[in-house]
């Protein structure tokens, strides 16, 4: 008799909870998400460009080297696919990632190979002297050409 009174009390508390808890939880009907960091900003950045103008600046640069390099697995936040098993629309992804839509011209993709003194960030491997050289170039063309929905 004990175990269906302790039985009886469970139910009637799962009973009450039941009916509590959407008036509970009504107040919150739509919960609102916060900005991403990026403020709300996005792109849509072409495919098509980046397989033509950057991939072969990335690779020409060595970024998708194995050890060290992003072709070995993810450094820092960066992962690309290794030299001898290219996968374009893999890299594609990833570098994407990299674009910051709220300040392109400040984004990780280009501001960690530029050398400090130009106005980069700290990482191992600085590629580009200035803002100038060709490849950084045609990474922030690509960014720059990008759609904004």
């Amino acid at each position: 008799m004990r175990t269906s009174r302790s039985a009886a009390r469970r139910a009637a508390s799962l009973v009450v909870a039941l009916s509590v808890l959407p008036g509970a939880v009504h107040g919150c009907s739509s919960p609102v998400a916060p900005d991403p960091p990026s403020g709300g900003d996005s792109i849509v950045l072409s495919f098509e460009q980046f397989e033509q103008n950057v991939e072969p600046v990335l690779v020409r640069q060595g970024c998708d080297a194995g050890g060290d390099c992003h072709g070995g697995g993810i450094r820092g936040s960066l992962e690309l696919s290794p030299a001898g098993a290219k996968d374009v629309p893999f890299d594609f992804d990833q570098v994407v990632l990299q674009v910051s839509a709220s300040d392109p011209e400040h984004s990780r993709i280009l501001t960690e190979p530029l050398a400090l003194a130009a106005g980069g960030t700290p990482h191992a491997f600085k590629p580009f002297a200035s803002t100038a050289d060709p490849d950084y170039q045609a990474i922030l063309q690509w960014i720059l050409a990008a759609e904004r929905p």
